[in-house]
């Protein structure tokens, strides 16, 4: 099956709660019900199994690029990142590929 995938990885300001991460989370899954293009989804907090890992990853499917950009253009999501993930976000990296 082919497809497009959107991957995405935080590191928090120093003080973020794990509290604050699970919110994140809980925003982010919430997306799945309101944006029909996203096929697959998954959110978690890093396992703290090595040293200098990032601390929350995203990994999102899509049927293709232009299902990706409805999601990243959204205002469902654009508002979990303007009021959950931008006030605690430290560093950020992503990559966008075609499965």
């Amino acid at each position: 099956m082919s497809g497009f995938r959107h991957v995405v990885m935080f590191r928090w300001a120093e003080g973020t709660t794990i509290g604050q991460q699970e919110e994140v989370a809980a925003k982010l899954r919430e997306l799945t019900g309101v944006i029909p293009q996203i096929r697959g989804y998954s959110v978690g907090l890093d396992a703290g199994v090595n040293p200098g890992a990032y601390e929350f990853v995203v990994v999102a499917d899509f049927a293709g690029k232009d299902d990706y950009l409805v999601y990243r253009d959204h205002p469902a999501h654009r508002a979990v990142i303007d009021e959950f993930i931008t006030p605690i976000v430290a560093e950020r990296a992503a990559i966008q590929y075609e499965t």
